[in-house]
């Protein structure tokens, strides 16, 4: 039977290559992005008529993430399985128009939005999942508890290795805290011929392109284990696997109580913007208009459309 599933960062890489696979099996894709025309070349390229909708929004913004979630409730009774892609390496510091730095805000907070504010139709599927596409398995860096956002000493590095340990603490967290139906999956495909990397410095660039011909894998292969997901979710509430080898839970980055912590975090500072969590949870997502005005001083996101 068809399937509905929801892509961020579905434009691009992994992100492209699996709602291509799934339009081919018959499903219908929502795939969310940043960048129009990419939107608009993929839809060009899938021919896939109302099966493929695009959304462009720039989900390293509260306002935009809060736009998608009712736009796809409102359009879809259900959803099989949310899929999170969505990254974007910034080679400088970039503080979102929330006042957040811009990695943390996209690769993590919009995968913590997007998840909890799809409960309802995710638990309105029949066997629903959520697949955050990241890093689990690598235990470099951690949650910066005390600069959350990268204010003091900034790297892309470090704004991956940061963001990536906080998205690990999100899968853990999610089963307990959201109450929902949907198994939470983390996978690590490791090293993949995908992603943007435009807004690195050109020497990154080319280095990572010249590996990438030498060791990455091809994205085709690494998407398989995204679609057996789909197709067949893991029975237990939270899954990780790295490279085809599934994880240990009681490894130090998959911490529940340090999961619990940045959970009760991610609480207070969508409170302090004006989001109360306990209404996304419901369903009761609040109109992005009523937000509060960012400040004057915060620095929007030069990559966003």
């Amino acid at each position: 039977m068809p399937k509905t599933i929801v892509i961020s960062g579905g434009t691009d890489g992994m992100g492209r290559a699996t709602a291509l696979a799934r339009l081919d099996r018959g499903d219908t894709v929502v795939v969310i992005g940043s960048n129009a025309a990419k939107g608009q070349a993929l839809t060009e390229h899938a021919r896939a008529g109302e099966r493929l909708q695009f959304i462009h929004a720039d989900l390293s913004s509260i306002a935009d993430n809060l736009r998608v979630i009712a736009e796809i409730t409102r359009r879809h009774r259900m959803v099989d399985a949310l899929v999170l892609c969505a990254n974007r390496p910034q080679r400088k510091r970039v503080e979102t128009a929330d006042g957040l730095e811009s990695t943390f805000a996209l690769y993590y907070l919009s995968r913590y939005l997007l998840s909890y504010g799809l409960r309802s139709v995710l638990d309105a599927a029949p066997d629903p999942v959520i697949v955050s596409v990241a890093g689990v398995g690598t235990t470099a860096g951690s949650v910066l508890w005390d600069d959350l956002h990268l204010q003091r000493r900034y790297s892309v590095i470090r704004a991956q290795l940061h963001a990536g340990r906080a998205t690990d603490l999100l899968g853990v967290a999610y089963p307990e805290r959201s109450g929902g139906r949907a198994r939470f999956v983390m996978y690590h495909p490791g090293f993949t011929r995908s992603g943007d990397v435009s807004t690195l410095g050109p020497l990154n660039r080319v280095l990572i392109r010249l590996m990438a011909r030498i060791a990455a894998r091809p994205v085709e292969r690494a998407i398989g284990p995204i679609l057996e997901f789909i197709d067949h979710p893991p029975r237990q509430a939270m899954t990780a696997v790295d490279r085809g080898r599934l994880l240990d839970l009681t490894l130090p980055t998959l911490d529940p109580h340090a999961a619990r912590r940045l959970a009760d975090l991610t609480e207070a500072l969508l409170a302090d913007r004006g989001v109360d969590p306990r209404r996304l949870l419901a369903g009761d997502v609040p109109d992005s208009s009523t937000l509060p005005d960012a400040s004057d001083d915060a620095t929007p996101d030069p990559t966003s459309d």
